[in-house]
């Protein structure tokens, strides 16, 4: 063993490792990107892994993998659970034969997706174990852990890391001598073809599972009854809210008695048992939805008070954090509250994200606001990543924006809905192979008139610029088929299509406009690298004596690159500035110019 400093997610990957994973496969999607990512970084020649195309197919690789006895390891956040939610469900009845962990992180708060939906009610749906890790070291413990019990079982199961234990750092026992755990092969049996007759079995027996899951789980140290002195309160905990509640324990010296949950689907048997015929009355903190709560009001029946959400004793949405933990407790325990010095500092000022200086995506938006002008009315259906920000001001680009690959069928929706009604989809080159391609077969089947606008920065560039089929390289760097989108495009059906630079002003502004005339499908494929990929210029634009205070530079594009100074004169600031020239195409004086930096 050795001693290392580790991120949660690195402590995930590393322990899929020392448990002899052999395939391994997700989506990029924060706060889970890193598992991934460490299984690049420090791979090893034996294991497969592989950024898949989407979720679904993530968890389909593992699978088929684990059919045939690999350990295998499937990862994606927790919106990623709803795309693999299909498979998902039919692989609870069918099981597999190899372990299979399935690492899905939750986001409260939520900082970075769409929804706080919480994995551990999914893993209740799916009747499917779950591991709800505190802390990066028991992260890397639960799961070597998760793989036993998954073999014991038959069945795949679920490691729920939240943000906070993600990217956290701490100090992990690291096993060193690292054996792969090849598979056995795949034996044919009727029993991996899913029918009704095998899955009204299978239902039955899942069911049965779960008592012995929960016996199973009162043997795991990630569970246990932590005593005070004499306290008849008890305070069951689960995720990192573990950590914040001890630290407050700790520091206020409170008598409780602690019930840590590691395991908080199914709820250890004879744990739970004993601690509820310990206590008077129970408070569940533990983030986001009841889950443990409502398990322990079954087992409590009535005798005592289980109190949590459901009660209003704890929010329902948000992250928890230490100070929120402590005002729940003193006030569970009656103590009066004294406000400290962080809870009287004033917030942290509000600042919202904003696409960089130079990124392409601006442009496009850019163009294709000018393109639609003259319409009567243009919806601007966006989609999941950078180019979400287009949603803001001075941009207004992005009216709607729910899913993965929405966009485009939202879009048809709403041209249903409103016949004449111009409606744009934006959509990334990932996301496009993501989920992207089906929509566009809808709009060409159905005869729907959309425009869609690829944006072709060719990288995933929201979760830290990995590989996609479009990219010509794999997740471990090697070379790849690259995928054409315009050629996926005709294959698909449509036939209006134009591939144009963004920065290249008029002809991106006379393609779009031209796709949006066009009485049916139509798409623009807009190609520029990402900006924070490429080399920063030696010249960058300045604004010269012609300028005269119109302010339409900062008003209309909102570069964070262009200020205005105190008399109202537009100011490039050529250390933030990339040299994009979108700026000079809009300026009405031409008082914009390329110089060098330090000419």
């Amino acid at each position: 063993m050795a001693v290392k400093v580790c991120m949660g997610n690195e402590a995930i990957a590393l322990g899929a490792l020392a448990a002899g994973v052999k395939v391994a496969a997700g989506y990029p999607g924060t706060p889970s990107t890193e598992i991934i990512e460490t299984l690049i970084t420090v791979h090893h020649p034996d294991v497969k892994v592989q950024w898949s195309t989407n979720e679904k197919v993530a968890l389909e690789v593992a699978a088929g993998a684990a059919y045939a006895g690999a350990r295998t390891l499937c990862t994606m956040k927790q919106v990623g659970l709803n795309v693999a939610s299909d498979p998902l469900m039919s692989l609870a009845y069918i099981g597999i034969k190899g372990g299979m962990v399935i690492a899905v992180a939750d986001d409260p708060g939520p900082w970075s997706s769409q929804t706080e939906q919480d994995t551990r009610n999914f893993a209740k749906h799916a009747n499917l174990p779950v591991f709800d890790p505190s802390s990066p070291e028991e992260a890397y413990e639960m799961v070597q852990a998760a793989y036993e019990l998954s073999e014991a079982f038959a069945l795949p199961v679920f490691l729920r890391p939240t943000t906070r234990v993600c990217h956290a750092s701490a100090d992990v026992d690291v096993r060193e001598d690292i054996t792969i755990r090849e598979a056995e092969g795949f034996n044919k049996r009727p029993e991996w073809c899913i029918f009704p007759a095998l899955s009204y079995r299978r239902h039955g027996e899942l069911e049965v599972k779960q008592n012995e899951l929960a016996r199973a789980f009162d043997t795991m140290p990630f569970n246990r009854i932590e005593r005070g002195g004499a306290s008849r309160k008890g305070v069951a905990v689960s995720g990192v809210s573990y950590l914040y509640a001890k630290e407050v324990i700790g520091e206020l010296g409170l008598d409780v008695v602690l019930y840590k949950v590691g395991t908080p689907y199914p709820l250890p048997e004879k744990t739970t048992r004993d601690f509820l015929n310990e206590v008077d009355s129970v408070l569940v903190i533990e983030e986001l939805d009841p889950v443990v709560e409502e398990q322990l009001l079954i087992a409590a029946a009535g005798k005592r008070p289980i109190l949590g959400k459901r009660s209003g004793h704890m929010p329902w949405n948000g992250e928890y954090s230490f100070e929120l933990i402590k005002k729940a407790l003193l006030s569970y325990l009656g103590i009066e509250a004294k406000d400290t010095e962080a809870e009287t500092l004033p917030p942290l000022p509000v600042r919202p994200p904003v696409l960089c200086a130079g990124c392409p995506h601006r442009a496009s938006f850019y163009e294709a606001k000018v393109a639609t002008k003259d319409c009567e009315k243009a919806i601007y259906c966006g989609d999941i990543g950078c180019y979400t920000l287009g949603n803001a001001a001075p941009l207004n680009m992005v009216d709607t924006c729910l899913c993965m690959g929405a966009g485009i069928t939202i879009a048809q929706g709403l041209a249903l809905a409103e016949p004449g009604t111009k409606c744009l989809a934006f959509i990334g080159d990932s996301t496009f192979f993501h989920t992207g391609i089906p929509g566009i077969i809808n709009a060409v089947y159905q005869g729907t008139d959309i425009t869609v606008i690829i944006l072709d920065n060719r990288t995933t560039a929201m979760t830290g610029h990995q590989p996609h089929p479009g990219t010509g390289k794999r997740a471990l760097g090697d070379d790849a088929p690259a995928l054409d989108i315009e050629t996926i495009l005709r294959g698909c059906g449509v036939r209006h299509i134009a591939s144009v630079n963004p920065f290249d002003y008029e002809e991106a502004v006379a393609a779009m406009k031209e796709a949006v005339n066009y009485p049916g499908p139509s798409a623009v494929i807009t190609k520029a690298p990402c900006i924070a990929q490429i080399k920063k210029p030696s010249t960058a634009h300045f604004v010269d004596e012609k300028c005269i205070k119109c302010g339409r530079c900062i008003r209309e594009i909102g570069c964070p690159a262009i200020t205005p100074d105190d008399t109202g004169r537009a100011v490039i600031n050529s250390s933030l500035c990339t040299d994009c020239a979108l700026c000079a195409n809009v300026c009405p004086v031409h008082a914009i110019k390329r110089g060098e930096i330090n000419g």
